[in-house]
């Protein structure tokens, strides 16, 4: 069988893709891995549909065995990485031969790492779509002894690279009004905006709790709410005034107060943050969070055209008079040419 033989992993992989969507009435959140972005860079590197499924790593990865040849991709978060003792580049697509054993170790930046395969991981579909989902049910975490088996690959190449961007590193996330905003004081808004937050070592899947110098931003008049819908990206302030981002497999339906909404392209950000990693929340119109998901969607999209050689060939560059290739020069009639250190 083409697959992936597991040897040990660690405590979070898990099968993941783009999640199930249309299910939310149904009790059921879309899933899919925490950062999707990851997921489009590792489609754009192996130039293949982002749809299909991929391993998604918490913290570290583990160990596994081509079955037969193979291409993989590695994204998100940066792990130590290295293929039969050698060590090869994150961010970037590697041919793999039938019997050699890839080992992914632990987090150097970010939180969740992915590995990708040409042909996508083919494991059993649910309810139209692959992705582990802990909470509802779907699925089990990979585990030593495991074969994970691959779908046809339609390509060949390897040794494409994409340059990382800054999502690893905290920052700004931006944030829409949600349902309960405005019940919030504009003095309590205005302090969420001007607070610096620390993500919490208390994260997973569901949730990630935000920590805070201060007191909390807990609103007596917004704590009376009717249990309703709520999506990943919602800010939720529980009853001490402590802000929960939820995530790809959080519950459907709660009745804590939203104070706003992560945009979806910014949720990557969040999720990727190591445990006290600064973030801050600007708020945004709805109008100028749609155009910003808009351009995400657009970048999204142009990724396969971004994706570059990792070791170029000289014939191929038509910028190469845009390099230096010679930095300084020496006379062949200096006197010393032929002197020693």
């Amino acid at each position: 069988m083409r697959g992936l033989i597991v040897h040990n992993a660690g405590p979070g992989v898990a099968v993941q893709d783009l999640g199930r969507p249309g299910f939310l009435a149904m009790g059921l959140t879309n899933g899919g891995a925490a950062d999707l972005r990851a997921v489009h860079e590792g489609a754009a590197l192996l130039q293949q549909r982002p749809s299909l499924a991929v391993l998604e790593m918490v913290g570290t990865g583990g160990a596994f065995e081509a079955t037969e040849d193979l291409r993989i991709a590695l994204t998100g978060g940066v792990m130590t990485a290295d293929v039969d003792g050698r060590a090869i580049v994150w961010n970037a697509s590697h041919a793999i031969p039938k019997g050699a054993r890839l080992t992914i170790g632990p987090t150097r930046t970010g939180t969740y790492g992915y590995l990708h395969v040409g042909g996508g991981f083919a494991t059993e579909v649910s309810l139209g779509a692959r992705a582990t989902h802990l909470s509802c049910g779907l699925g089990a975490l990979v585990a030593a002894g495991d074969t994970l088996p691959v779908g046809p690959d339609t390509s060949h190449e390897v040794g494409m690279t994409l340059a990382p961007d800054s999502r690893f590193t905290g920052g700004t996330v931006r944030v829409v009004p949600s349902m309960q905003t405005e019940d919030f004081d504009i003095a309590i808004r205005n302090r969420f905006a001007q607070t610096e937050f620390r993500r919490d070592p208390r994260a997973n899947r569901q949730g990630i709790r935000m920590d805070s110098d201060g007191e909390g931003f807990s609103n007596p008049k917004a704590l009376s709410i009717v249990s309703e819908v709520i999506v990943p990206g919602d800010i939720q302030i529980t009853g001490d005034g402590t802000p929960f981002v939820l995530m790809a497999e959080c519950q459907t339906t709660g009745g804590y107060p939203r104070i706003g909404t992560v945009l979806p392209c910014d949720l990557p950000r969040v999720a990727q943050a190591p445990a006290g990693t600064s973030l801050r929340f600007e708020f945004v119109t709805l109008k100028e969070g749609a155009a910003f998901q808009a351009r995400a969607n657009s970048d999204l999209a142009k990724l396969t055209a971004a994706v570059t050689p990792l070791v170029r060939d000289l014939s191929t560059m038509q910028d190469l008079l845009s390099y230096q290739l010679i930095d300084g020069a020496i006379s062949a009639t200096y006197p010393h040419l032929d002197e020693g250190d």
